[in-house]
């Protein structure tokens, strides 16, 4: 017996599970390749990406003091890192799934071949080949095909899973680094008063304007008395 000849004797129900096996199975193979090929984009990207996503947040530090430099570091690295980890677990509930449940369609599929079996046989009165040949044949095949689509999906998982930690290994290496980085003072401004408070900064132009005009009255002193 062909597959034609199995597909011909099969019922509604083993034609079911047999094109939900296919779709599971196409699903799976789209879904894992995708996944791991942004998986491993994303790692040798993710660390520089993450430095980049600080350096956007040093404008917003500048005159700021310690321990506000780190909380604000802190927070951008963690809202980044959930990030990375929520885009690099996409697709992987259905690689689980179709792991987890296309084992058990098949064995639902041999089940129903062994009942189609053991009903030719209660019909005939007899336990002949010819009674149990094609249904135990049909079991068989939704075994086998349970088996093939779930070894695939296992595959791509335990894959993706392994690419995934490599992600977050080298996210939170670089999230250390830059919040070691955090800690050092960042250079506000050239100018004098830029790291002093609007009232420092104002007695500050006082002084100086006072200084300068001591220096001015002093030099028109000299000059009256050098003319007498």
């Amino acid at each position: 017996m062909d597959f034609m000849q199995y597909w011909q004797i099969s019922d509604m129900v083993t034609k079911t599970l047999f094109f939900l096996l296919l779709a599971l199975s196409i699903l799976s193979w789209v879904t894992g390749i995708v996944r791991v090929l942004q998986s491993r984009k994303l790692a040798t990207s993710v660390a520089d990406d993450l430095s980049q996503q600080l350096q956007a947040k040093q404008a917003d530090l500048v005159g700021s003091d310690a321990a506000a430099r780190r909380l604000v570091t802190e927070q951008t690295l963690l809202k980044h890192i959930g990030r990375y980890r929520f885009a690099s677990e996409r697709g992987l509930p259905i690689l689980g799934t179709t792991a987890a449940i296309a084992p058990f369609i098949g064995l639902f599929g041999t089940v129903w071949g062994i009942f189609h079996a053991l009903h030719n046989i209660g019909m005939s009165g007899q336990a002949g080949l010819g009674q149990v040949a094609g249904p135990v044949g049909e079991a068989l095949i939704m075994t086998g095909l349970g088996i093939a689509v779930a070894i695939p999906a296992v595959v791509f998982y335990n894959l993706a899973v392994r690419i995934n930690r490599r992600v977050m290994y080298q996210a939170n290496d670089r999230a250390h680094d830059l919040l070691s980085e955090s800690a050092e003072p960042v250079p506000s401004s050239t100018s004098p008063n830029a790291g002093a408070t609007p009232v420092q900064a104002v007695k500050g132009n006082r002084s100086n304007t006072t200084d300068a005009a001591v220096d001015t009255q002093q030099a028109r002193h000299y000059s009256s008395s050098v003319a007498e």
